[in-house]
């Protein structure tokens, strides 16, 4: 397997990085756990989960599936999908990425989330309220590296 740097950062992911999203959906515990140590097995350390996966079950059991091998291995997961009913269920408020990087962290059985993704956009929220959020988690130790999928250029622009 070959190894790249992930981005600019000095963070070492494999060149192939294992989806989850059909965990908990098309893949039951058996298979998953079949694929990913096959995957731990061919080199691959890179492995994406999202809490919206399967409402949770995804990382439940891509975390279980990894076990004592996590420490060897680079997780990303995401937030932003509704988990839940009540208006802080989603987006990227403060309120709700708390709760959601405590969810996530509680389902894949670990103390901390190597990259933690914006999934979606969220036009309600001020940008500063979400990068201040994400940075406090960093400088927490709960997650090591911020990320975001599914943006439009001039919004990553915005951030930057």
């Amino acid at each position: 397997m070959h190894y790249v740097h992930l981005g600019n950062s000095g963070l070492r992911v494999s060149d192939f990085c294992l989806g989850t999203m059909t965990y908990g959906h098309s893949t039951d515990y058996k298979e998953a756990q079949r694929i990913v140590s096959a995957a731990l097995d061919a080199g691959i350390t890179f492995f994406d989960t999202a809490n919206a996966y399967s409402l949770g079950e995804s990382e439940e059991m891509l975390g279980a599936a990894l076990g004592a091998r996590r420490q060897d291995v680079v997780i990303a997961t995401k937030f932003t999908n509704p988990m839940g009913n009540s208006p802080n269920d989603s987006g990227w408020s403060r309120a709700h990425i708390m709760k959601a990087v405590e969810g996530s962290l509680r389902r894949l059985g670990t103390d901390y989330i190597d990259i933690y993704y914006i999934h979606h956009t969220d036009n309600e929220t001020p940008l500063e309220e979400t990068l201040r959020s994400l940075d406090d988690l960093v400088r927490q130790g709960k997650i090591r590296y911020i990320g975001c999928s599914n943006f439009e250029a001039w919004r990553l622009a915005d951030i930057l």
